[in-house]
């Protein structure tokens, strides 16, 4: 046990762990996300289409915020950025709490995404920064074990708080925010050292000019799609099946604890194994766990069907971290990983824009449609891997310092 847990967890820097605990903290704090869609339909009266569109909102302020992240993480710095993301994102949490207008709180809600996405670029960069090549598999790793655990202790609490008052879901999320940008400032220096010279050049058109990048950032927004069911519209099906929030809370809770029981064992189980190989088996079992969702209408069924979507995260986060941080220039690292966290905000303007229509006006034959949606991007990982894997050993025989 104890080579297990030195091999997992010793030897990385400090500034690391403490990147690592304010990442904890904000997700264990995180409540909000979680439940906003029965906030706005619920407590604020509006229908599963509309709902879909202000959560949509979300993702279009998330987007926004990770281009700015990029841009600001190797221009400003990584702690700069880290700062100034918190410490908007307490600000909006305390409006959004005593905000009642429903435009009033679509317009929170996307300043919301943009402040809660810059920090993802700037904290993975701060990473790569700091973490050795040879560490970086199992740091992003643990950097996924922690956002679940996180989710765990989010979703336990939330379901309870949100039964007793949505109101406090949004101060209790503010406060873990302020908590952790006092553990950034007292903590984390800058990581990127000296700006270079060629930090500017070409900006994020060298990015978009790359063209095995943009193949695995859209492969990777089908994947985001499929799974962002969970966060979004499965609340409204389950509340339409009758079910409380703390049942809802009890199928994000079992994830995460499979999640945490399993994690760290994953670097080992994937080892030797062709990441898109092992990025095409996690999009089939979300595919899978998605899709059986047409056939819930028991909470068991909906327990049992997050086994395989859990599953499937577990697998894609190291493949997917580790392709992003392989196919960034050193100069642009910041712009690359805000791209790559495009992906997400993409996914949550998407997946419930078109997803509350879908579940409305065609019901449970939603789910079949974001089933064959993961089967579609497992058979797309098989096709795009080889080329982008040659890719990646040009790059490294032409400048191999990672």
């Amino acid at each position: 046990m104890r080579r297990w847990l030195h091999g997992n967890l010793g030897g990385l820097p400090s500034t690391f762990w403490y990147l690592w605990t304010g990442m904890l903290i904000t997700r264990a704090g995180g409540f909000v996300v979680l439940f906003l869609s029965l906030y706005l339909t619920e407590v604020r009266g509006a229908g599963p289409a509309l709902a879909g569109l202000l959560l949509g909102a979300y993702g279009v302020g998330g987007m926004a915020g990770s281009l700015l992240s990029g841009a600001l993480t190797d221009w400003w710095g990584r702690r700069r950025t880290l700062i100034t993301a918190y410490l908007a994102m307490a600000l909006t949490l305390l409006a959004l709490a005593f905000t009642t207008p429903l435009p009033a709180i679509g317009a929170l809600v996307g300043v919301l995404g943009l402040t809660q996405s810059m920090p993802g670029p700037a904290l993975i960069s701060a990473m790569v920064d700091v973490v050795r090549e040879e560490d970086r598999p199992r740091a992003f790793n643990l950097e996924y074990w922690a956002l679940n655990l996180g989710t765990v202790v989010a979703s336990f609490l939330a379901g309870l708080l949100a039964e007793v008052s949505f109101t406090a879901l949004f101060l209790v999320d503010a406060a873990a925010t302020a908590v952790a940008l006092t553990l950034i400032v007292w903590k984390v220096p800058e990581t990127s050292g000296p700006r270079r010279a060629d930090a500017h050049g070409g900006g994020f058109g060298r990015v978009l000019a790359d063209r095995h990048f943009l193949v695995f950032v859209g492969l990777t927004v089908l994947f985001a799609m499929v799974v962002t069911q969970g966060p979004t519209m499965m609340p409204i099906a389950m509340s339409r099946d009758g079910f409380s929030p703390s049942a809802y809370g009890q199928v994000v809770a079992l994830g995460g604890l499979l999640i945490i029981a399993g994690q760290l064992f994953v670097p080992r189980l994937i080892a030797g194994h062709a990441k898109h190989r092992v990025l095409a088996l996690a999009t089939t079992l979300a595919g899978l766990g998605y899709g059986a969702l047409a056939f819930a209408d028991h909470l068991w069924v909906y327990l049992l069907a997050s086994l395989p979507w859990t599953a499937a995260q577990m697998l894609a986060a190291p493949p997917n971290a580790q392709i992003n941080a392989e196919l960034a220039p050193l100069a642009l690292r910041g712009r690359y990983q805000s791209v790559f966290y495009l992906t997400f905000p993409a996914a949550a303007f998407l997946a419930p824009a078109a997803g509350g229509f879908t579940l409305e006006h065609l019901g449970d034959a939603h789910w079949l449609i974001a089933g064959a949606a993961g089967l579609v991007a497992a058979g797309l990982h098989l096709w795009a891997g080889p080329s982008r894997e040659r890719r990646v050993a040009a790059m490294r025989a032409h400048d191999p310092r990672g």
